[in-house]
């Protein structure tokens, strides 16, 4: 017992510093991209168009990317579904199982 409380407060413990420091690295990341953040990647106008112009290309291409993820997930889950079907009457979601089986046992 003593030792489950001893890694569920370590794995605690290291997520969150680990939490803390994905979001202070993600907040360096977006304060370089945002053309108005304290980072700037350019001290002429053109530069700030060409570092926003790549910001956008980035975003699209994240979009097109996790588009292309969610239709794979669900192609991967209709084929799942067509090879795997639900035996007749499975209700996950029913209230009205019987407390015991119909053969009584």
């Amino acid at each position: 017992m003593i030792r489950r409380g001893f890694w569920l407060t370590a794995g605690a413990v290291t997520g969150i510093w680990g939490y803390r420091r994905v979001a202070a690295a993600g907040r360096r990341v977006s304060a370089s991209l945002a053309p108005g953040g304290t980072l700037k990647l350019a001290d002429t106008r053109a530069g700030t168009r060409t570092a926003a112009r790549r910001a956008r290309r980035g975003a699209v291409a994240l979009a097109i990317q996790t588009y292309r993820f969610t239709r794979d997930v669900r192609e991967g889950m209709e084929l799942y579904m067509a090879r795997h079907p639900a035996p007749a009457g499975s209700t996950t979601l029913s209230t009205d199982h019987d407390a015991l089986p119909e053969d009584g046992h």
